[in-house]
């Protein structure tokens, strides 16, 4: 296992990277910090490519909340940080209307320096109030997918998409795409990250473990079950010592485009 250390000189270099200003082949890192820059470096996308990721926070049990939906502190002050950091490095952040129902989530960056991703959720038959957090008018861009003609507060973006049992994901992230946005992350919960890496949209899952044991409650990811572990999905994967929290960062995508891009070149910071 390797410690990553982010430090605000590494945060601030992918940050550029990932403004295209800079580049992470370069500079004195400190072996932390080097493990830090291939950890985040692996969520940067070329623009306009399509790149998606998951993260999910759990317990060691892998629980993601108590029987009593109690899910406040699963996740340590580290694995939360790492999460605000996954969000500034996307397009687009998207989760489930159950999600959205039981956390009202904000989906911000508050946590770390960077720049809030859009909002979406997918909310089929339009049960999310429009009074939740995640339309709330706060200069970001807000997206509902639905299939049903809800009216939505000003400003809201709708993605209407039909459906069967559920909506397509992959059909979600061609909806998303005609949006300018390529590069997304599923949040939650965890229906909906198994449907899109069932799919087989995801390049990378991260899976976010804190030291503590639940006992019962939901799981933090459920896929469909295999009658041998030869069967198993076995990803390449780094772990990543972050504090409070271990990250395991697997690697579930074809790997030509689950890797880092070309980042820019050096001349790019001097231009800069």
């Amino acid at each position: 296992m390797q410690t990553a250390d982010v430090t605000p000189k590494v945060w601030e270099r992918i940050l550029s990277t990932r403004n295209g200003q800079a580049c992470l082949c370069c500079g004195d890192w400190t072996q932390g910090e080097r493990a830090a820059i291939d950890l985040y470096g692996s969520m940067i996308a070329a623009p306009g490519a399509c790149h998606m990721v998951a993260q999910i926070g759990q317990s060691l049990d892998g629980r993601v909340a108590t029987v009593s939906g109690d899910a406040a502190d699963v996740s340590g002050p580290d694995g939360l940080a790492h999460l605000h950091r996954m969000r500034a490095l996307v397009d687009a952040v998207v989760v489930g209307v159950k999600t959205a129902l039981h956390d009202n989530p904000r989906l911000s960056v508050r946590l770390v320096p960077g720049r809030n991703p859009a909002r979406v959720v997918i909310d089929p038959s339009g049960r999310l109030p429009n009074d939740a957090r995640l339309f709330a008018e706060d200069g970001t861009r807000r997206l509902v997918i639905q299939t049903v003609d809800t009216p939505r507060p000003a400003g809201v973006e709708v993605i209407r998409l039909p459906r069967n049992e559920w909506i397509s994901p992959a059909a979600i992230v061609s909806g998303l795409r005609e949006k300018g946005l390529h590069h997304l992350m599923i949040e939650g919960g965890a229906i909906t990250i198994a449907r899109f890496l069932e799919a087989d949209l995801l390049s990378r899952l991260h899976v976010a473990v804190a030291p503590l044991l639940i006992g019962a409650g939901p799981q933090g990811l459920t896929t469909r079950p295999v009658a041998k572990l030869a069967e198993a999905r076995r990803p390449e994967t780094q772990v990543y010592g972050l504090g409070s929290d271990v990250v395991f960062d697997c690697l579930v995508g074809a790997r030509a485009e689950a890797r880092a891009w070309p980042h820019a070149e050096p001349a790019a910071v001097l231009q800069g």
